[in-house]
């Protein structure tokens, strides 16, 4: 199969059929990008990202391991939080955003990129082994996940990315609705 802008526009539609959370992540798409600029959230907004990456794996993600992540997040100060999801919102591109993300606890490279997501979902889209699962399975990416992946990886990864969305003529945020269906659809890609 190769990804054209029918195949995400017909898998993008039946995401909500297969991700429960789709409603809570639509609603917090709208609404954190602006939250996070005002500066304008509370701690359970920030934690909400760390919270997502994690559930939205329901049954794949070991609850111990994402457990382990949130109580890591936990560890910060609300003001460390701020300052870092401040700083990221004015950061010129990605590796700035996750310079500053990362250096919270509990946030990697992957985590990072859930907030640069929440903070432009425009410009930017989570990493993790599902959606570079995919992506390498109909030959977009050459190579198996880094794990964990390394800044260097995100770019590359964000490059072919936004490459992929760009000929599909589709929002990153489509393109990674209509990974997550492909990934349902065939667990082993």
């Amino acid at each position: 199969m190769n990804l054209t802008a029918d195949v995400v526009t017909e898998h993008t539609r039946t995401y909500p059929e297969v991700q429960p959370f789709s409603m809570v992540e639509d609603e917090h798409r709208e609404l954190l990008p602006k939250m996070f600029e005002r500066g304008d959230y509370g701690w359970r907004d920030a934690e909400w990202v760390v919270q997502w990456y994690g559930r939205r794996f329901i049954g794949g993600f070991p609850k111990s391991d994402r457990r382990t992540l949130e109580d890591a997040y936990d560890d910060n100060d609300y003001e460390d939080v701020h300052d870092a999801i401040s700083a990221a919102v004015d950061a010129e591109d990605a590796a700035e955003m996750l310079a500053h993300l990362t250096d919270l606890a509990g946030v990697d490279v992957a985590i990072g990129s859930a907030f640069c997501q929440f903070i432009h979902p425009d410009q930017y889209v989570v990493i993790d082994s599902r959606q570079w699962g995919v992506l390498s399975a109909l030959g977009e990416v050459d190579d198996d996940y880094p794990d964990p992946p390394t800044v260097e990886d995100y770019e590359r990864y964000l490059e072919t990315y936004r490459a992929v969305a760009e000929r599909c003529e589709c929002s990153l945020w489509d393109l990674y609705r209509a990974l997550w269906v492909l990934a349902e659809n065939d667990p082993s890609a």
